[in-house]
């Protein structure tokens, strides 16, 4: 496993991690707040299906320099210097909770690159089609970020977690397998960075999701009480090559559980071998 410093044109650094191997490569995108260091869990389960997982930190966080005013869609640039700076011609892309949306903008914009996409608890772009915030259990956050960067950076320095917002299975993740995911979101945490997050969340995604062209697993929990279910299916309605697994008992973090087989389903994709 290595860590690195990759340059970018506007004279910005992103900091990425790898597995190495020679295996087909996925890209993980983490959520927020995440430092994008490798978790255990998802290499070990992705070396197991002969992946290789590269990581980085999104700007603002762990190494990586801001970049203020990013929209999600501006992640598809910088993973395209990472992949071209690790000579990764073609790779899959797969991101949890907030890393979701920026998988989606790398297999929106990258389509000769990206050649599968996987969503576990992921966001869909802020919409008032439906009701985007019904089933949050605290959507402070966000709704400060529709107010503009400066209410959403005070916030965020009173802000505290509300534990309601995870359910008993997501709990007993973070006390078994998916206690590292937690122990990296605490060292992680950054209120600009959260707070860039946001703002890129509740405002034009600089893609259309109608533009992804590759293949899309949508895996979300029933009983998710940060990112509704809500949001998957907008996105399995509007996607054009996608599907859902919803699993009725897992919440936000449990829904993790399902990555194993989730890789399966990448690995068994004729682009992902």
């Amino acid at each position: 496993m290595g860590t690195t410093d990759v340059p970018l044109p506007d004279g910005r650094n992103l900091r990425v991690h790898d597995s190495g191997g020679d295996g087909f490569p996925l890209v993980w995108h983490h959520g927020t707040p995440q430092s994008g260091r490798l978790l255990p869990p998802v290499v070990e389960a992705a070396a197991a299906r002969g992946f290789r997982v590269v990581s980085y930190a999104r700007p603002g966080y762990d190494g990586s320099a801001p970049q203020v005013g990013r929209t999600v869609g501006s992640a598809a640039e910088d993973v395209k210097h990472l992949a071209d700076a690790l000579d990764l011609p073609r790779f899959a892309a797969m991101g949890a909770s907030g890393g979701g949306p920026h998988t989606l903008a790398c297999a929106a914009v990258l389509p000769d690159r990206v050649t599968a996409a996987v969503c576990l608890a992921g966001l869909a772009p802020y919409s008032e089609e439906y009701d985007w915030y019904g089933g949050m259990v605290d959507d402070s956050s966000l709704r400060a970020a529709r107010k503009g960067r400066e209410t959403r950076l005070r916030h965020g320095e009173t802000q505290e977690f509300d534990p309601a917002s995870f359910t008993d299975a997501d709990w007993a993740a973070l006390r078994g397998t998916w206690g590292p995911l937690g122990e990296d979101a605490g060292a992680a945490a950054d209120v600009a960075a959260e707070a860039d997050d946001d703002l890129a969340y509740v405002a034009p995604w600089g893609f259309s999701v109608s533009g992804v062209r590759v293949p899309v697993l949508l895996v979300h929990g029933g009983g998710d009480r940060v990112v509704p279910v809500s949001h998957s299916e907008w996105l399995l309605r509007n996607l054009p090559d996608a599907e859902l697994w919803l699993r009725p008992r897992d919440g936000h973090i449990s829904v993790l559980n399902a990555l194993p087989t989730a890789l399966d389903w990448l690995r068994n994709l004729p682009g992902c071998r």
